[in-house]
């Protein structure tokens, strides 16, 4: 009846309980969020890492053409790249810079 065995369930969302005004009103919830949030950052961080391996492909294999035939994995790497990290520059996440995204829908 209850779960399979050998197999973890997770839950991938966010709590509906933490309150970002008051954030030690609920001290379970802020924990579960703070998970939440680094669960993210680790997937946009090996997603950025992907993306870095298949621009070292790239530059590789084209060689002296790279400028050329390898933009685009290259503008997606550097837009995987921002606001990423753990900040260790000491920067609010915010001051990073907007997504490209961000920027071309204002």
């Amino acid at each position: 009846m209850g779960r399979k065995k050998g197999v973890v369930d997770f839950e991938e969302t966010a709590s509906d309980d933490f309150d970002p005004a008051n954030p030690y009103k609920d001290p379970v919830a802020m924990l579960e969020m703070r998970e939440h949030i680094v669960r993210e950052k680790w997937i946009d961080i090996e997603k950025a890492k992907i993306l870095r391996d298949k621009v070292r492909w790239c530059y590789r294999i084209e060689g002296v053409n790279h400028l050329q035939k390898c933009r685009h994995l290259v503008r997606q790497y550097l837009d995987a790249t921002r606001g990423i990290g753990w900040g260790k520059d000491d920067r609010h996440p915010s001051l990073h810079g907007p997504k490209v995204e961000e920027v071309e829908s204002e």
